[in-house]
């Protein structure tokens, strides 16, 4: 398919900015190269963080009203948009254009939400004496750097939430999946004024260069729980504040009374939604075994009728692995299973095309097998059987990350009950992972540190002032 006529720059102080360095990314369909677009350097940073500390001086004192206005631009600037955002979304992720609009759909949710909040002062204690009360101030220059598997969404929830709170971004997107983001900020130039939000095409180094960069308050991070750590390093050494948003492995556990038909359905989609590369994804399903049987061959047939195609004018949630690299972390989570003749209920044997991989569930697997252990972050899910409460929470819980989790139950009580008892900082009840505006997003244990959206999220990209404010006290002088 031909490539539209599009170009892309790095957005530094409101306008597009070259370099004397020009990569491109690879269309995960066809192999094909996309648009050239300029590689930032270690200038083009510096130029963009000086130009947002000018800016965050006057956009930090611009009342909330303003900016929520300024966000409601951004929400309209998109809807006019969004069908070449969509499609320019498709092609760097490889998704379908279903897919693509409907990221575009919900990176407009995250900017509607964030643009109907704010965060009044509040008055935690008031007695004859005083009055303490808190309020929350910007922090400053924010930088955001962002993944592959939901490019456009996870970058709009950071630079709606830092923008309404009054802080100027820096987004710094996937070198694998640059151009929405891009296209995006370029689009925002028409809006915000120079230096609010800026975007810088570049590579890991420029990444590193911005968690330990001296004029940069905050980094908001989502990806791998291995570069979580990376940044959390790079930054103690400016002490900056940090949301990091990392890996998982999500359970998905179905307790024996539910609905074997309607269940496996729902679950299955969750399993597979954007092939699997999505964080809370579910990982691993945990089917009580008396119900194992029926529940393994309707979710087969749910798996066998999501479509599952090249053609990205197909409505699917199946597509191709969105990059090599992680292509063959999942082939070599595949070629275990087959080197210890774990047993496929469906694909592993399939040959595909460039970066498909057919969806894979293995039937039954050991706890310790690299697929139940392993975020696979891809189109292969475990379906493990369990009999007793204790032994479930134990085998769902044994893992280091902790970022969601699903139950499913006849009674929701019943469902909260043992969703209670996993330890994970969103657990969906009788849903699939659904990641939602107005949820509070945070993992536990090596899942992340801090967390984003809600309410509560507004507050990671503030810092808490506290006026306490005495009535009538006389000024007590000293006796010499």
């Amino acid at each position: 398919m031909d490539l539209p006529r599009l170009s892309f720059g790095n957005v530094i102080d409101g306008k597009l900015q070259p370099s004397a360095i020009t990569v491109t990314a690879t269309d995960p369909r066809t192999q094909e190269p996309l648009w050239p677009i300029p590689a930032a350097s270690e200038r083009d940073l510096n130029l963009a963080v000086t130009a947002a500390g000018t800016a965050f001086q006057k956009w930090s004192k611009v009342s909330i009203q303003e900016r929520q206005k300024a966000v409601h631009g951004l929400v309209k600037v998109l809807e006019d948009n969004r069908e070449m955002v969509g499609h320019i979304v498709s092609r760097e992720t490889g998704k379908s254009h279903f897919m693509g609009d409907l990221e575009v759909e919900h990176s407009l949710g995250f900017l509607r939400f964030n643009a109907s909040q704010d965060l009044p002062d509040e008055v935690v204690f008031e007695d004859d004496t005083v009055q303490i009360s808190t309020t929350y101030v910007p922090l400053g220059v924010v930088g955001a750097i962002c993944p592959w598997n939901f490019p456009l969404i996870l970058a709009t929830a950071k630079i709606a939430a830092a923008l309404v709170t009054g802080n100027c971004i820096i987004v710094k997107p996937s070198p694998f999946t640059p151009y929405s983001i891009m296209k995006f900020a370029e689009l925002a130039t028409d809006i915000l004024p120079p230096g609010v939000f800026q975007v810088l095409n570049g590579s890991n180094e420029i990444g590193a260069s911005m968690t330990c960069h001296p004029n940069i308050q905050k980094i908001s991070f989502t990806g791998s729980t291995k570069t979580g750590k990376i940044i959390m390093k790079s930054c103690a050494g400016t002490l900056k504040r940090i949301t990091l948003e990392l890996g998982g492995n999500d359970a998905s556990i179905v307790l024996p009374d539910v609905d074997v038909d309607s269940v496996a359905t729902e679950v299955a989609a969750g399993c597979f939604f954007n092939s699997g590369q999505m964080c809370v994804a579910t990982k691993r399903v945990y089917v009580h075994e008396r119900i194992y049987d029926p529940f393994l061959r309707k979710f087969l047939e749910a798996v066998r009728a999501l479509p599952f195609t090249q053609d990205p004018g197909v409505p699917t949630v199946l597509g191709p692995v969105q990059n090599k690299l992680q292509y063959g972390i999942v082939q070599n989570i595949i070629q275990d299973c087959k080197q210890n003749n774990y047993k496929f209920a469906l694909g592993g044997s399939d040959i595909q095309s460039g970066q498909f991989i057919a969806p894979c569930v293995v039937d039954n697997p050991p706890d310790d097998s690299l697929v139940v252990q392993e975020e696979q972050f891809g189109p292969i899910i475990p379906l493990l059987k369990w009999s007793s409460e204790d032994e479930l929470l134990r085998r769902a819980n044994n893992t280091k990350s902790g970022l969601g989790a699903c139950v499913w139950a006849k009674d929701l009580r019943e469902a909260k009950r043992i969703g209670s008892q996993i330890h994970a900082g969103s657990v969906w009840l009788n849903s699939f992972e659904k990641p939602h505006p107005y949820g509070y997003l945070a993992g536990h244990k090596e899942s992340g540190v801090g967390g984003e959206w809600g309410k509560q999220g507004l507050l990671s990209y503030c810092d808490a002032q506290t006026f306490h404010a005495y009535k009538g006290s006389k000024i007590i002088k000293s006796r010499h």
